[in-house]
């Protein structure tokens, strides 16, 4: 029995697809299919009922997957403590992060990053909020970058600032011309959203109840990600409810698209790092705090309680 046999399980168990889960391991599928039957083998148990519409863990694998799953977040915490021990801004950091927050941060401070920590590469993988939190308690990853509410046992959460989220609209649209945009204003079957699953979009319909759609079966026009999202509104399908630094990104012109603020009290989203609690290395934490804040225009416009000189650092960023 290995650590990277227990790693595969735990995957399988989670994905419950072999394809999936040797993905996620960065292996083919074969290793991990006979790596599994291996452990089962020595164990002499099945661990997971094969079937052709997938994979289903079995009572006892059950237990056994919790156990092994427990097993991997100790030997993260080994893995912190030696790591601990040395200079805490040598070595990569692996960061983990949603569709919906990386692409419109990391170009932000990555380059600031660089500056203030040269000896500290960042590794970044994108993925779905519950695969995230996984790997960080496995130790595959050493802190995630994410937005509230995010609660797991054992991990801390640290909020960066909060973000306004505003209306896009076609600039065509009866509302573009107004400056401030009252949610009450906009037609609930003209909102493209997230599709189901993203963590947004329950923050959205949390912020605008009257948006979510009455009929269980109401199958209105929906989005991948918000660049998919721009692209309808773009093309006059509706209007869609963006984070600003989302709504932000240049790519149609003002002739095109148009953003609005809502009406006080504007909805918002808070950003955060999340990491366990044994990670030993909070000086490499804190200089990706003020790397990600120095750099992100929603800490600077929106966010009235920041730390005097909090980063030393001003970087240009023309929508400030």
């Amino acid at each position: 029995m290995t650590l990277t046999e227990l790693r595969y399980i735990v995957a399988l168990g989670q994905e419950q697809h072999f394809g999936r889960a040797a993905e996620r391991c960065n292996v083919s599928q074969p290793t991990l299919s006979i790596a599994v039957k291996k452990l089962e083998d020595e164990l002499g148990v099945t661990l997971f009922e094969r079937a052709k519409q997938g994979v289903m863990v079995t009572p006892l694998g059950a237990r056994i997957i919790g156990m092994a799953s427990g097993v991997l977040e100790r030997t993260a915490e080994i893995k912190d403590v030696a790591s601990g021990d040395s200079n805490q801004l040598n070595g990569p950091v692996a960061l983990g992060t949603l569709s919906t927050v990386g692409p419109y941060l990391l170009p932000q401070f990555i380059p600031l990053l660089k500056e203030m920590a040269s000896g500290m590469p960042l590794f970044v993988e994108e993925g779905p909020q519950q695969t995230l939190a996984a790997k960080l308690r496995n130790g595959d990853l050493d802190v995630l970058l994410l937005t509230a509410p995010f609660s797991e046992p054992d991990i801390v959460t640290q909020p960066l600032f909060d973000e306004p989220l505003v209306v896009m609209l076609p600039a065509r649209h009866r509302l573009a011309s107004q400056p401030i945009i009252d949610i009450q204003d906009l037609n609930p079957a003209e909102v493209l959203l997230l599709d189901e699953g993203h963590s947004f979009r329950e923050q959205v319909l949390t912020a605008f109840p009257h948006l979510r759609p009455q009929d269980p079966g109401h199958s209105s026009m929906r989005g991948s990600t918000f660049e998919t999202l721009r692209h309808m509104v773009a093309s006059g399908l509706g209007v869609t409810i963006l984070p600003q630094s989302a709504a932000n990104a240049p790519l149609y012109a003002a002739d095109i698209l148009v953003t609005r603020p809502f009406t006080d009290p504007a909805p918002k989203r808070t950003v955060v790092l999340a990491w366990r609690v044994s990670y030993p290395r909070h000086k490499a934490i804190d200089v990706l705090r003020r790397a990600i804040q120095a750099s992100s225009a929603a800490y600077w416009n929106y966010n009235s309680a920041r730390e005097p000189g909090a980063a030393g650092v001003m970087v240009e960023n023309r929508d400030w």
